[in-house]
């Protein structure tokens, strides 16, 4: 039966929420394997065996939010916060781009500072990445007004990344607490429609059911995003879900191949920022195309599902991730690849 829901998926055909949700659900470990199986299959034929790489600049962990998962929610006082000066992260991409990372992925809280004096700050932190670097930038700034996202495609932005972590829109007011669900879903439409390309996220053991995590995944693609992930829930300290028992990696590995099967043509990443160094075999067999998170040591910047794990021992370094790719027969994407693939995507190829 899995068999069936799968190579229907394969041939285009439309399996519906209750043929992902019977996909979700598989625990057979022969079964799982199958699944990953016809994930990389489809992988390497739209892709081959080219991953393409993103450097992680956190560069604000300041944030007005109280979300009730992270560790960087305001309510949590007790804990090193930073943020860089625009000279720090413009030599922070540069050593990116240096390294061969094909994207800095800017990333910062909902910092007010960076949002004062209509968003100048943050404007001009992109366009100086932009001018001086020249390497591809996803910004993932939070949710902004729409007025703002052309601005951020002007000074240089290539992507807007605003993750909705789950389209079961109670279980979203519950976690992400006094903020809107429609306008966090907007975010995705707005980017678009200034001529960015657009990344959507869930995150998996908030809460949701399986057939939730099914819906977001048909809602996630069929939003139009260019890139989709899935992360694994870490209860954070200093959070009111740091009691929750961790999960293991099973549920997020089958979520990146049904993305996979379902949505062949998206890139799909596996974040090192749940699992670190060791989770990146993994992620790839499950369909995965791109490296996010990788992070330079001795910069004294964080994560954010787990805002230390390998960073300062160099596990998520350049070098690290590169070695293990060769290793594991992957071709790293050249930049020259990437820019023309987002070229692609932006003029509406396939």
């Amino acid at each position: 039966m899995i068999e069936e829901t799968i190579d229907r998926a394969l041939r285009g055909g439309d399996i519906g929420l209750d043929g992902v949700t019977e996909l979700m659900s598989i625990t057979d470990p022969k079964e799982m394997e199958t699944l990953f199986e016809a994930a990389r299959k489809v992988r390497d034929a739209e892709f081959g065996r080219k991953v393409f790489t993103y450097g992680f600049v956190y560069f604000s962990t300041y944030c007005k939010n109280n979300c009730n998962f992270c560790y960087f929610r305001r309510s949590n006082k007790d804990i090193g916060r930073y943020r860089k000066s625009i000279e720090e992260v413009v030599q922070l991409a540069g050593s990116l781009k240096d390294a061969g990372i094909n994207l800095a992925d800017l990333t910062m809280g909902e910092d007010p500072a960076m949002y004062a004096d209509d968003y100048k700050l943050l404007i001009d932190l992109i366009s100086a990445v932009h001018d001086d670097v020249g390497i591809s930038i996803m910004a993932s700034p939070g949710a902004l007004p729409r007025e703002v996202f052309p601005r951020i495609r002007e000074a240089g932005a290539d992507w807007h990344a605003c993750y909705q972590e789950t389209y079961n829109s109670e279980l979203f007011e519950s976690l992400r607490v006094e903020q809107s669900y429609d306008d966090r879903l907007n975010q995705k439409v707005w980017a678009m429609e200034a001529g960015l390309l657009a990344e959507d996220g869930m995150m998996i053991g908030l809460g949701e059911s399986v057939r939730d995590r099914a819906d977001t995944i048909l809602r996630m693609g069929g939003l139009g995003c260019q890139q989709i992930r899935a992360m694994t829930f870490v209860p954070q300290e200093g959070t009111p879900m740091q009691d929750n028992a961790p999960m293991g990696p099973q549920d997020e590995l089958k979520t990146i191949a049904i993305m996979r099967i379902l949505f062949p043509d998206r890139l799909i990443p596996c974040s090192l920022d749940v699992e670190g160094i060791a989770g990146l075999e993994s992620r790839l067999s499950a369909g995965a195309n791109v490296i996010t998170s990788i992070v330079p040591p001795n910069r004294n910047l964080a994560g954010v599902a787990q805002h230390e794990l390998d960073i300062e021992n160099g596990n998520r370094s350049v070098e690290h991730v590169f070695e293990m790719l060769d290793s594991l027969g992957y071709r790293r994407a050249e930049s020259s690849e990437y820019v023309s693939f987002l070229d692609s995507r932006r003029n509406g190829g396939a």
